[in-house]
């Protein structure tokens, strides 16, 4: 049986890819910071999960829960970080951009860091980060969510190139979502919201054909190649 970890599977994406590794037949590790939503996700599955509580603002302890964790599953094939926050802030206030800084940049790396070497040293496996379309280009009503998902998807970058000239076989897939129905989509004006069971089933496609890269929903590919070739004075009217 496979072994898959999920980082971040309490709520939104993390907990719909919970269902799909189930229903594949995957042994399943969860981990999040709101134990109580891992535990009623776990009485729904049919083959249960180990937990593990984890608090990514607090990345040594997040490593060893983590380290933990893939010790008592005795390892692991998969690994998904899927946790995250962010903020509409156009005010800057300095709380929040600290705490997205903490989570999907410091937590992130400490995850991923934790992650890799375990496969490193088990000699293969596969590491998904979630990260974000809005990492292709920066906002003004959310800096430092943009710039923290420009991280993770560089991060993934660096440790997958890591992983070629270290010659062992991990793989590393950077997943991309637009706008997704989960507490993370805030705002005026949003369009193609996905479901997160629709997203979850298509990251399933993309973890199964060993991509590593994947935008979810599909369609998104259109937004993010317009985002790319847009010019940045037409850019900044928006």
């Amino acid at each position: 049986m496979k072994k898959a970890v999920i980082i971040g599977a309490s709520s939104g994406i993390g907990r719909a890819l919970a269902r799909v590794l189930s229903k594949e037949g995957y042994c399943l590790g969860l981990a999040a910071r709101r134990m109580h939503l891992l535990e009623s996700l776990a009485a729904e599955l049919p083959g249960g999960a180990t937990l593990r509580e984890i608090d990514l603002k607090k990345q040594q302890e997040a490593i060893e829960a983590l380290e933990g964790l893939l010790e008592e599953m005795n390892g692991a094939d998969l690994l998904i970080i899927s946790s995250g926050t962010g903020f509409i802030n156009p005010e800057l206030d300095w709380e929040m951009e600290k705490e997205t800084a903490e989570v999907n940049v410091l937590g992130f790396a400490a995850m991923a860091g934790a992650a890799f070497r375990h496969f490193q040293k088990r000699g293969s496996g596969h590491l998904v980060g979630i990260s974000s379309i809005s990492a292709i280009r920066g906002s003004a009503e959310g800096p430092a969510y943009n710039a923290s998902k420009a991280f993770v998807s560089s991060y993934l970058q660096g440790l997958r190139q890591k992983a070629a000239k270290l010659r062992i076989p991990v793989i590393v897939t950077d997943i991309q979502p637009g706008l997704v129905d989960t507490a993370m989509a805030k705002g005026e004006g949003l369009f193609w919201v996905q479901p997160p069971d629709k997203v979850a089933m298509q990251i399933w496609d993309a973890i199964r054909k060993e991509k590593t890269h994947a935008y979810v929903t599909k369609r998104w590919r259109l937004v993010a190649w317009a985002l790319k070739v847009m010019p940045e004075a037409l850019y900044n009217r928006l």
